[in-house]
């Protein structure tokens, strides 16, 4: 019996990361060059890509006036690393204006015990390179 608790709780702390970040985010962003934002992520887990606390997902990020960026996103526990991009125009990545970055995440419980995270990112290529800082909320 003591074999068999102590087998549990191994299995027990191994998933102890594997939530699964997956859903739809409701986020209000401040980028540098355009000001503040809202915008809707959606994160959808790639369970054959996935193992463990480590996690693989489909990223999106649609931003009224702006677009639909898609990406995806690497996590490990409660921190991602997201790329996104807007669709490519004329063979230009990220569109005309080459808007497209990589962000980096943690993913807590806020107070009303909702799974939300806060991103910075980083777009090189976006007029002379920007960067920005978004807080996200699951619906």
């Amino acid at each position: 019996m003591k074999w068999f608790a102590g087998l549990l709780s191994c299995w027990i702390a191994a998933n102890a990361y594997a939530l699964d970040l997956s859903g739809v985010y409701a986020c209000t962003g401040d980028d540098v060059n355009e000001g503040k934002y809202t915008g809707t992520v959606t994160m959808k887990l790639r369970p054959e890509h996935s193992k463990g606390a480590d996690a693989s997902y489909d990223f999106q990020l649609e931003v009224p006036d702006y677009g639909i960026y898609k990406g995806h996103a690497a996590a490990h526990g409660m921190h991602a690393a997201m790329h996104f991009a807007l669709p490519a125009e004329n063979g230009e990545y990220g569109g005309k204006t080459h808007d497209y970055g990589t962000g980096i995440a943690e993913f807590k419980k806020n107070v009303k015990g909702q799974l939300s995270f806060r991103k910075f990112y980083f777009e090189p290529g976006f007029k002379g390179g920007n960067t920005g800082v978004e807080e996200c909320v699951r619906k």
